[in-house]
């Protein structure tokens, strides 16, 4: 298999897992709003899905439009980044539970999780999207949509904190055991 056509396997099985991230979101969203939860942020939330979208089709075609030479190290650093993102993701998603959705919805009276790697960084899922940003782009040195992408996601992200935070302070503030 050619390293473009590994890179290719590689974006669609990420592709594949922002599909099952959206299957938990759904489903955790009808949860929230169900035990009376508040939606915030809904105008930023659009500009998020299309930038999520164009970083994966950004990647594939400056990859297959570039078809750049790719030093073994990069490819293998960058590899082991994305795997390291898609592990905090997944731990966040675990961590939150039924809490957990793409949107920022806030259950009134629930206070904030402070465990597992919210113990440690107030936005650790935001973590692994900046790495993954960089990190998935560079497997096959797609050096521009890696920039690209990093710019227009610390605007939003600028943004998306600032809504959660705004939206976090309105809960209590030791964490239940309800998730």
């Amino acid at each position: 298999m050619t390293t473009l056509l590994a890179f290719t396997v590689l974006v669609a099985l990420v592709g594949l897992e922002r599909v099952a991230e959206l299957v938990v979101s759904v489903r955790n969203a009808a949860w929230s709003r169900d035990r009376g939860g508040v939606e915030s942020g809904l105008g930023h939330f659009p500009f998020m899905v299309v930038l999520h979208t164009a970083l994966l089709v950004g990647a594939l075609v400056e990859a297959w439009v570039r078809r750049p030479d790719v030093p073994s190290v990069l490819a293998w650093s960058m590899l082991a980044l994305v795997v390291a993102s898609q592990a905090l993701r997944w731990w966040c998603i675990a961590t939150l539970g039924r809490r957990w959705n793409t949107r920022v919805i806030i259950v009134p009276g629930l206070a904030p999780v402070t465990s597992g790697p919210y113990r440690l960084l107030r936005h650790p899922n935001y973590v692994a999207v900046v790495i993954e940003g960089v990190a998935l782009p560079l497997v096959h040195a797609a050096w521009i949509t890696a920039v690209v992408f990093t710019i227009l996601n610390a605007g939003l992200l600028a943004v998306r904190i600032r809504t959660e935070d705004a939206a976090l302070a309105t809960l209590p503030q030791q964490e239940t055991s309800d998730a």
